[in-house]
């Protein structure tokens, strides 16, 4: 079954894989995750809320959870609803058809009568149907301003995990692993030298990992200092 078609121009990150996240203190959130992912999970196990500040991996798990349905050809839907808020709770018909619905950003919907209705009963059609449901937000369920009571006796029964901020040591580790999967050497000279002179959030790194891949592909040269210092202007 293919994924279902939402004309939202919503699209999935090709480097939002499970092999490309670097846990640090989130490892037990990250295997949860997996788990919902595997074809035995049962529905105690498939409904998960991810919550946390902004960077810390929500969107990455979630769109990787995504990707591995995608995989074995199961239909997966991704929602971002603080950019698809506008569209109205019409857009949660008929989401268990999906075997795994993503919503992202739950906190941008808490609060509006029309989408928490709409929640509660796609909550209840995806149960219903053995389905798998993914959720994220930048607060945890309790601190939700959610005014529906029916949904929040739902929200109860979600494994809840926060994710938090990765240190500097595994912000590296982080840089290396996603170099090394774009076949970039980084020692940890160089990725500390980047830590201590770039932006710190992991979407500004990756973005820039990704200015030095395609600079380093047109050079020909490796990841060292001085060619950081000659590509960035540092």
């Amino acid at each position: 079954m293919k994924p279902i078609q939402l004309p939202l121009g919503v699209r999935l990150r090709d480097d939002a894989t499970f092999a490309n996240y670097y846990p640090g203190a989130n490892a037990a959130a990250l295997g949860y995750v997996e788990r919902l992912c595997e074809a035995d999970a049962g529905w105690t196990e498939s409904l998960i809320y991810l919550w946390g500040a902004q960077g810390v991996g929500r969107s990455h798990l979630l769109q990787a959870a995504c990707l591995r349905f995608e995989q074995r050809g199961e239909a997966v839907v991704y929602l971002p609803l603080g950019e698809v808020v506008q569209h109205g709770p019409e857009l949660l018909d008929n989401l268990e058809l999906c075997e795994l619905v993503c919503l992202d950003d739950l906190d941008a919907v808490a609060g509006r009568s029309d989408w928490e209705e709409g929640l509660f009963h796609l909550f209840n059609r995806l149960r219903d149907s053995g389905r798998r449901l993914l959720l994220a937000g930048t607060m945890s369920p309790r601190e939700l301003p959610i005014q529906l009571p029916d949904l929040k006796s739902r929200l109860t029964l979600a494994l809840v995990f926060q994710l938090h901020e990765l240190s500097d040591e595994d912000k590296l580790r982080a840089l290396q692993l996603r170099a090394s999967r774009r076949g970039l050497q980084m020692s940890d000279e160089v990725g500390r030298f980047i830590l201590t002179r770039g932006e710190r959030s992991m979407s500004a790194l990756f973005e820039l990992l990704e200015r030095l891949d395609q600079a380093s592909l047109q050079a020909q040269r490796k990841l060292t200092i001085p060619f950081l210092k000659e590509t960035l202007g540092w």
